[in-house]
């Protein structure tokens, strides 16, 4: 199993998180705090499903208070659950709100590079890990 200790979980989730950022839109809240590719999951979660655990979850840790930190729970606890390609392929499904989120280079926008991290990030869930949440 992968654990906290391991330099490809470290490198795993820079890449991860690069590839989350890559040409994102800057976006501001009601009170001027800029919004992370945390709100652009959030959202996308919240139109596909009712809730789920995993924002429920990150959203009760009192200790974590950037979107960033949020978004890099929510990453662990998607690896721990084998649940970080569905949840990132149900952010992915309406093309208008990726325009929103996203500028023209995102490999987002584009349909085979979509596909082609989304099969990566799948094959992912054959691997365990062990992770401190």
């Amino acid at each position: 199993p992968v654990t906290d200790g391991s330099r490809e979980l470290h490198s795993l989730c820079a890449q991860l998180e690069f590839l989350l950022q890559f040409d994102l839109k800057e976006r501001r809240s009601f009170f001027g705090q800029r919004k992370d590719y945390w709100d652009f999951l959030c959202q996308g979660l919240a139109q596909r499903r009712q809730e789920h655990e995993g924002i429920r979850f990150v959203t009760s840790l009192d200790k974590l208070k950037t979107p960033v930190g949020r978004g890099r729970a929510f990453l662990r606890y998607c690896l721990v659950h084998r649940q970080l390609a569905e949840s990132l392929q149900l952010c992915l499904l309406d093309p208008e709100t990726l325009c929103e989120w996203y500028y023209a280079r995102s490999p987002f926008l584009s349909p085979q590079r979509r596909a082609e991290i989304l099969g990566i990030l799948y094959e992912l869930d054959s691997v365990t890990f062990h992770l401190a949440l």
